[in-house]
């Protein structure tokens, strides 16, 4: 049986007590069923894989290699996968740099069938590294399953950090926020955005997201998040967010049944 995270409350008391207790729940649940058993086919495996059709011709590797990534949803979309990583990162034209979404181009750089002779998958670190992002993902995955804001606030470091400390410009930086869905999630909601912010264009986006985060954190640049303070900031103004949204919403609801059970009507 899989272990299942432990988390007795929601919000900033539940981040604090899964912090505290991370490392523990991290290796229980390493340990435990299918997250363990697929790790050893992955690291035991993945050296004979050479080439995009190896890898996506062993659905079980492919599963964690797209875990890793947080691309999971695409482990059935064989074409688009085969199509990324075939192309790989070199080329402006490669899929992966057409798509918004950049974490299809870190999980193409990671394994490198498209740039170069000999992939990376033949390096002999190869397979911790991917195992390490796998059981991080499939964690995140356990607790967003008993509360999503949670799962983002324990991925922040991670997607901000691989981000802030690549050499990249600026405006990169931010298109890459832009660009991590979990990560502009978390953002959108510490900054209260609307849905419209993200009908703008991408030029946009990038300078008013860049002027409100600076202010309201003090910062001079984007590599504010190379310090642990700034990214614990950012966390936390998500997560009171995240609660006054949720209560936001209970209330609105618990008025709206009070009304109905009186006996008025409601229009939307």
């Amino acid at each position: 049986m899989t272990f299942s995270p432990v988390i007795p409350q929601s919000g900033l008391l539940g981040w604090t007590f899964l912090s505290r207790t991370l490392e523990a729940q991290k290796d229980n649940f390493m340990k435990s069923g299918a997250p363990n058993r697929e790790a050893e086919a992955f690291r035991e495996r993945i050296s004979s894989v050479k080439t995009a059709d190896d890898l996506v011709g062993d659905r079980e590797l492919l599963s964690v290699a797209l875990t890793a990534f947080g691309l999971e949803d695409d482990l059935n979309n064989t074409f688009l996968v085969k199509k990324v990583l075939s192309d790989g990162s070199f080329s402006e034209d490669a899929l992966a740099n057409r798509f918004s979404d950049k974490r299809y181009l870190e999980f193409t750089k990671a394994f490198g069938f498209g740039d170069f002779d000999v992939p990376r998958t033949q390096l002999s670190d190869f397979s911790e590294e991917i195992i390490s992002k796998y059981i991080d993902q499939k964690f995140e995955r356990a607790v967003g399953d008993q509360d999503e804001s949670l799962r983002l606030a324990l991925s922040l470091d991670q997607s901000i950090g691989e981000i802030v400390n690549k050499e990249a410009t600026e405006a990169t930086k931010w298109f890459s926020v832009l660009g991590n869905p979990p990560l502009k999630s978390i953002f959108d909601t510490a900054f209260f955005l609307p849905p419209a912010f993200s009908n703008l264009s991408l030029d946009r986006q990038v300078d008013f997201l860049k002027s409100e985060v600076l202010s309201k954190l003090d910062g001079e640049s984007i590599d504010i998040f190379k310090e642990q303070s700034s990214v614990d900031r950012l966390r936390t103004k998500f997560l009171l967010a995240s609660q006054l949204n949720n209560q936001t919403v209970k209330t609105g609801a618990s008025t709206a049944l009070s009304l109905l059970r009186n006996g008025l009507k409601l229009s939307f």
